[in-house]
């Protein structure tokens, strides 16, 4: 049997370049189970929109486990703000990536979404057949508040490693100011961070960090740092072929069900139509969920008819109390809508198939936009030019968890809110007499164990959902 392995060893090298090890070589990485384990608890405790998930993110993969170092984890997240579609999502796809090839990407940007997904479908049938959910919004009132501590926590950590500059510094305030301030849509400020770090490149590039590259030396204590240094990522190496091949299998897989879609139902179905819609979207929609909100919203309700005015809200507050990305709004739009539309299937299994076309067609391509890109970027990890722009992208994503911890936290802590419009200003502010001193409490109470007591992150989270709870409940 060893005479056997040994002849099919050269065989097994050339196809699989990172998966061979010898016995005196052992394999730096993680093992595939304990991966398995560690992104199903990423899918199942992912709530908070892309701030609380990016906070997830960094605490598991970075400082628990050490699995990314934290350059190549913020290399990594400026390129997923760059794409259309859920960032979060997104990073943890090319994590998986990172650290076990494609079967990582897919397991773990599938454990992202699949609970929330399961959750979101559960929630949609309950709201089409009985409307409103008092019980479940008690049970998940108190989880906003926790989450908002965890959004802090890590908008502190982050931004301490991220703005070592002070151009860095104040590239996140401008990104904080045109977001929160003028409204300046999502796309404008990313790209235009990446523009401002190009110029600062070239007219003070000491105002910038130097490329990774630059600071070669020992190997570091990460896993993918030991791999790196073992010779075991060769498969984040550029090549041709395997784009090809990326190619051809994502469009396949997005392609394939709208085309049997229309075979079984024909060419004017509710379903096909959430297809062909919500693939337009994945490739058009930057900036997660909320910048995608109001472009649905309009489409499904007066162009398409599958919502009524108001429910594209509801369905957010759903996808907000559930984990996953907050994209999953769109699962709760394309229930509706073919719940509503049925043709000649029952209410809900047309519901059923609708929710299951719209999540593939919206992630799908965030598949393809990882592993058909994510070679090229770790390939150019030590380009001064492209490590000044995503510099500055870094920075402006701290303003960016800085905006959006700021509008979450105002939704939380306070019932009412309004648009104040000063000029040019567009400022989110609370109606002060609607602050939920529950909210407060269980804020605060999360602050605290979170950063005082260094209490473990699943502990507060549930303690908050408990409390929350009972208070909602006793309060009537």
């Amino acid at each position: 049997m060893r005479l056997v392995r040994a002849a099919l060893a050269p065989v097994r090298a050339a196809a699989y370049p990172c998966a061979v090890t010898t016995p005196t070589e052992p394999s730096h990485r993680v093992p595939f189970r304990e991966a398995l384990a560690v992104w199903t608890r990423i899918g199942l405790l992912g709530f908070g929109g892309p701030a609380g998930q990016v906070a997830l993110l960094h605490r598991e993969l970075v400082e628990t486990r050490r699995w990314v170092d934290e350059a190549r984890f913020l290399h990594a997240l400026n390129y997923c703000m760059l794409l259309p579609g859920p960032e979060a999502q997104q990073l943890a796809t090319y994590l998986g990536w990172l650290l076990h090839r494609t079967p990582g990407a897919v397991v773990a940007g599938t454990l992202f979404v699949l609970p929330g997904a399961l959750a979101v479908l559960a929630l949609s049938a309950l709201y089409a057949g009985y409307g409103a959910l008092p019980a479940v919004a008690a049970l998940f009132f108190g989880l906003k508040p926790a989450v908002l501590a965890v959004v802090l926590e890590a908008l502190l950590r982050v931004a301490r490693r991220a703005l070592t500059r002070p151009a860095l510094r104040a590239i996140a305030a401008l990104a904080f100011l045109a977001l929160f301030a003028f409204a300046v849509p999502f796309p404008v400020v990313v790209f235009g961070a990446g523009a401002l770090g190009l110029a600062l490149q070239r007219l003070a590039p000491l105002a910038l960090p130097a490329p990774a590259s630059a600071h070669a030396g020992a190997v570091g204590d990460t896993v993918v740092e030991r791999m790196a240094a073992a010779g075991e990522l060769a498969h984040t190496r550029p090549s041709l072929a395997r784009a090809a091949r990326v190619l051809g299998v994502c469009g396949l897989l997005w392609a394939g069900p709208l085309l049997g879609l229309r075979a079984l139902f024909g060419p004017r179905s509710v379903v096909l139509d959430e297809g062909l819609f919500f693939s337009r979207a994945a490739v058009v929609t930057f900036g997660g969920a909320y910048a995608v909100l109001a472009y649905v919203a309009q489409r499904a309700v007066d162009g398409y008819h599958w919502l009524l005015p108001g429910e594209m809200v509801d369905g957010l507050g759903l996808a907000e109390t559930t984990p996953g990305p907050l994209i999953l709004v769109l699962e709760f739009v394309g229930f509706l809508g073919a719940y509503r539309h049925p043709g000649g299937l029952p209410p809900m299994a047309a519901g059923t198939l609708g929710a299951a076309v719209t999540v593939w067609t919206t992630f799908v391509p965030c598949f393809l936009w990882i592993l058909l890109g994510a070679p090229y970027l770790e390939a150019l990890r030590g380009n001064r030019a492209l490590q000044a722009s995503l510099s500055a992208i870094t920075a402006a994503v701290v303003g960016v968890i800085l905006n959006l911890s700021l509008w979450f936290g105002l939704h939380v802590l306070f019932r009412g809110t309004s648009v104040l419009h000063l000029g040019p200003l567009h400022l989110l502010v609370p109606t002060l007499s609607s602050a939920d001193p529950v909210a407060w409490a269980l804020a605060l109470l999360a602050v605290f164990g979170l950063l005082r007591l260094k209490l473990p992150m699943p502990a507060v989270l549930v303690g908050c959902a408990a409390l929350g709870a009972l208070g909602r409940l006793a309060a009537g």
